[in-house]
């Protein structure tokens, strides 16, 4: 049974290594929401930082970076991974990102898990990961 964490709130540089760390020990994950998770950090400099990203390199030959909030998410994992190497491209494959709630995930709510790391114990500006999407050019529906 994959352990399913609700992403609402969460700083998505302390979850991402939280679920890093889960990943390589064997643990397959599940994570809802990911277009609540927040970065902190002033929202502009956090906008023009991912603005940036995105335009460096060539667009047929990469580095690619993601618009989609759940893509976003699962880079920043994928970042506090060794991806290249055999163990972590397996850690990758057991991590499942999800906007919102799947309807056809089974999901019993006290199973649920919440990021330790909340947006609630910071004090600093942040900007959810839906709102630097759209500043990036994604277009949901």
């Amino acid at each position: 049974m994959p352990a399913i964490i609700d992403a609402s709130g969460a700083i998505l540089g302390r979850l991402a290594s939280e679920v890093a760390k889960r990943a390589l020990k064997g643990e397959e994950i599940i994570i809802i929401n990911a277009e609540k998770a927040v970065i902190s950090g002033n929202k502009e400099a956090v906008v023009e930082k991912y603005r940036h990203r995105r335009q460096i390199g060539n667009p047929k030959k990469g580095p690619f970076f993601p618009k989609r909030p759940d893509l976003i998410v699962k880079r920043a994992i994928r970042g506090m991974l060794p991806y290249k190497r055999k163990r972590g491209k397996e850690a990758l494959k057991r991590i499942k990102v999800f906007i919102g709630v799947p309807e056809d995930l089974n999901i019993n709510h006290e199973k649920v898990e919440r990021a330790k790391k909340r947006v609630e114990d910071i004090s600093s500006p942040f900007i959810e990961v839906l709102e630097l999407s759209k500043h990036l050019g994604w277009n949901h529906e």
